[in-house]
């Protein structure tokens, strides 16, 4: 029999924290990606029409997630197992639904002894990062990722779940949510059949509007990356952080390498495989006895791909800071709707997308496995996979869920996500079956929205109680619909404050400006629309008038709400800095708490504010001194660019994070 049961998993871990309490007002700068001429010829037509396709301008109406450190304590998890004789599957609802263990019981071979198989990379800890597109994520595991390109902004927030009836007649777990940069509901089925040792996963995304919305969707994999990894291509698209995409020769490039064992590679970079059309959707990671994972698919997740962090310092670096020194690393295999995560496919209006995919463990000869003879390791793969999995089963098994249990109801609630879907089916009144936001998940962000639906205007403050000083605005709803009800709404100065945050989102940015400039005339609490203006300023290039407006936004905030007063404090002093002006800076970074200015990334502008200063001594002995910037992006190099002002010394492993060559 499979069980579906509630658990708790104890690891090491470092709180999330609370979110960043400012809007993300600022921009998405990242570039289209650049393609060789030779390559453009030979791209698929619906390729080059996705690459660069609608890229997000913000993050909006999404809030960072930044406020975690790196301290770990023993944590406990709340954790859904799905289990029978062959396999355990250990998900994590409260964090994305990350399926965070894969176990094969009891497995082995004549001349290997009986044990349960991890087939994943199993992070001992869970240590958050700045990898979502929203800052908080942490390694290993299966994600879901949905949104645009990136680790989705759900990567650390929980999603709903709840038992619902199997295809076949067992018991299977579902997890669903709204996801709010593209406004899409989706879900995700796992049932594991009672005599089966493979996992399946059904994924619907549903568009209920009525225009087109970009989709994006990828499952990523983490294998230790002593593997193979082997995909049914003889070439793929190469991305590296040059931010290049260039066709290559799998398994080995131009210069020799195999490509497709991690560890052949010096710096991190993705292969986007070239599956041909027709082919069995499929990518694996065998071990040196020829024995690993396999995923396989439905043809509707066209992609598949290999992210390595490769051998460089840096790469070795993020490997040890997202989990504990001694820890193996490992690789990601993936799988997406498009061929490469640089593609943005459109769901039409009242659209879905929907596909199987399946998880588990595969065994093939191991001389063929990691022979030269490329073409015999694919097929030899190929061969174990269709006598352990066969392509028709997959897609029966989908047909079959599609059609009697991806639209049932599901039971009681195991995990508890946001309010935010029942907010949009309140607005909207989608009808979505098997996916229910009731009424009863809406919580205190979503009230003021409620109100605006019921009465058409924002609630004004309670007369009969003392306002909270310096707090930050609740967050705003971004979508067409909540811009045009508060175009509607009493021009009151928080009306302006959401309509410009919903006007900025859609890109009518001098609007925006206006709607804070219209606020800010009556306004009782100022600093949020300084916010917003001294923002606009920052990211229009106008360095003085942005200093002057967060120097105003601090001062009035100040002695507010601390977590706003941090948050502001870091932005303000930074852009204090971009307009040398080391004393305002200084005077505003003295007045923050002693444990803020104790925090890795305000060591880090202590030491950028002392060079400003004419203190590079004084700047060098903040490095000699350690310290951790906790939300550190990926690919950062501003460690770097720092330490190269106050010495011609080489960088130190600790602050080595470039994922590039030099």
């Amino acid at each position: 029999m499979t069980t579906v049961r509630r658990a708790v998993l104890t690891l090491p871990a470092a709180p999330l924290g609370p979110d960043n309490p400012l809007p993300a007002l600022h921009r998405l700068g990242a570039a289209a990606p650049s393609v060789d001429e030779r390559d453009r010829a030979g791209l698929p037509r619906d390729m080059v029409r996705q690459l660069g396709h609608a890229p997000l301008r913000t993050l909006l109406p999404t809030r960072m997630r930044d406020g975690y450190g790196r301290e770990r304590t023993p944590a406990t998890l709340d954790t859904i197992e799905i289990e029978n004789d062959h396999l355990k599957v250990t998900v994590l609802p409260g964090l994305g639904g990350r399926i965070h263990s894969l176990v094969h019981k009891s497995t082995g071979r004549a001349d290997r002894e009986l044990l349960d198989r991890e087939l994943l990379y199993r992070n001992p800890v869970l240590q958050p990062a700045a990898f979502a597109l929203n800052g908080a994520w942490f390694s290993g595991g299966i994600e879901w990722n949905i949104g645009a390109r990136g680790h989705t902004t759900l990567s650390c927030g929980p999603l709903h779940a709840a038992v619902v009836p199997a295809p076949d007649g067992g018991e299977m777990l579902r997890l669903w949510e709204w996801e709010r940069l593209r406004d899409l509901p989706f879900q995700v089925d796992l049932w594991l059949p009672a005599d089966s040792p493979y996992l399946r996963v059904g994924v619907r995304i549903r568009n209920p509007h009525e225009r087109a919305v970009p989709c994006y969707w990828w499952s990523n994999t983490a294998v230790p990356e002593d593997r193979r990894i082997l995909a049914p291509a003889d070439t793929a698209w190469h991305f590296g952080y040059e931010r290049a995409l260039r066709r290559v020769p799998v398994p080995c490039d131009e210069g020799g390498a195999d490509r497709t064992y991690p560890l052949e590679s010096t710096h991190a970079g993705d292969w986007f495989y070239a599956l041909p059309d027709g082919q069995r959707r499929w990518i694996a990671a065998l071990d040196a006895h020829g024995e690993g994972l396999v995923q396989t698919s439905t043809d509707r997740l066209l992609g598949r791909k290999l992210f390595v962090w490769g051998t460089g310092r840096g790469g070795r670096r993020w490997q040890e800071w997202l989990t504990e020194p001694g820890t193996p690393g490992y690789a990601e295999i993936q799988a997406g709707l498009a061929r490469t995560q640089l593609e943005h496919p459109v769901l039409e209006a009242g659209e879905e997308a929907s596909w199987l995919e399946v998880y588990g463990p595969l065994g093939a000869d191991p001389a063929t496995v990691h022979g030269a003879d490329w073409a015999a390791a694919r097929a030899g793969v190929e061969t174990a996979l269709a006598e352990a999995l066969p392509r028709a089963e997959v897609d029966t098994a989908y047909e079959r869920w599609l059609a009697t249990a991806a639209d049932t109801e599901p039971g009681p609630l195991l995990a508890q996500g946001s309010g935010w879907g029942a907010l949009e089916v309140l607005r909207g009144g989608h009808v979505l079956p098997g996916t229910p936001f009731d009424p009863a998940l809406l919580g205190d962000e979503q009230r003021p929205w409620v109100e605006l639906l019921r009465t058409g205007a924002l609630p004004a403050p309670d007369p009969g109680a003392a306002p909270e000083p310096g707090a930050a605005p609740w967050p705003t709803p971004v979508s067409d619909a909540w811009r045009d009800m508060l175009e509607t709404a009493p021009a009151e100065p928080v009306t302006e404050y959401h309509l410009g945050v919903a006007q900025w989102a859609a890109g009518d940015l001098a609007q925006a400006v206006r709607s804070w400039e219209r606020g800010l005339k009556n306004a009782a609490e100022r600093w949020p629309l300084l916010y917003c203006l001294a923002v606009a300023d920052r990211e229009d290039g106008h360095r003085e008038r942005a200093a002057d407006r967060y120097a105003e936004a601090f001062e009035e905030q100040y002695g507010g709400d601390p977590l706003v007063t941090a948050a502001l404090g870091r932005e303000t002093v930074t852009v204090l800095l971009g307009a040398n002006r080391p004393a305002e800076a200084r005077a505003v970074l003295s007045r923050l708490p002693g444990e803020v200015r104790a925090r890795g990334a305000f060591r880090c502008l202590e030491a950028r504010l002392l060079l400003a200063e004419g203190r590079p001594d004084a700047a060098r002995a903040v490095f000699d001194a350690g310290f951790e910037v906790a939300d550190l992006k990926e690919g950062a190099e501003e460690l770097g660019e720092l330490w190269s002002r106050l010495t011609d010394e080489p960088l130190p492993d600790a602050y080595e994070f470039r994922m590039r060559p030099s």
